[in-house]
């Protein structure tokens, strides 16, 4: 049986595909995680979501994509009984790349550190195009429950 995202444990925000959409996310994250008194996962959480949105900012939209009144980026939060879901939706179809960029290259890290922070995370086709990449994290006191 599928786990179903507990009473009130949905939030989501959409973001109009600009460079500052990075911190809204971080705000957002943080003021949500605190109504739902899960402060402890607050500082890996804004790091997730910055880097899901950033990528999905820099390298899912088209230049031309900051529109007013459109949001083509949507970040979702969903909290479940053991796990909290951090899921970034984008127009591009593209696989996100878990890359090795070098020591002495200035970026290119994002999903290293999602994979670091993360629990596991993936990502799916969103039809009827786009994708969704999404991380999970324990909710506290069920870091090693099974």
């Amino acid at each position: 049986m599928e786990e179903l995202v507990l009473p009130g444990g949905f939030s989501a925000c959409g973001l109009d595909g600009r460079p500052r959409n990075a911190g809204q996310a971080r705000k957002f994250a943080a003021s949500t995680l605190r109504e739902w008194a899960l402060r402890p996962l607050v500082a890996d959480v804004e790091l997730i979501v910055s880097e899901l949105v950033g990528n999905a900012v820099r390298h899912a939209l088209p230049p031309t994509a900051p529109c007013a009144d459109e949001y083509p980026v949507w970040l979702g939060l969903f909290r479940y009984s053991r796990h909290l879901v951090c899921a970034v939706t984008d127009p591009s179809p593209a696989p996100p790349r878990l890359g090795d960029p070098g020591p002495a290259a200035s970026g290119g890290r994002g999903l290293l550190l999602v994979n670091s922070l993360s629990d596991s995370w993936s990502w799916r086709p969103t039809p009827p195009a786009g994708k969704t990449v999404w991380a999970s994290l324990p909710l506290p006191g069920q870091e090693d429950t099974p």
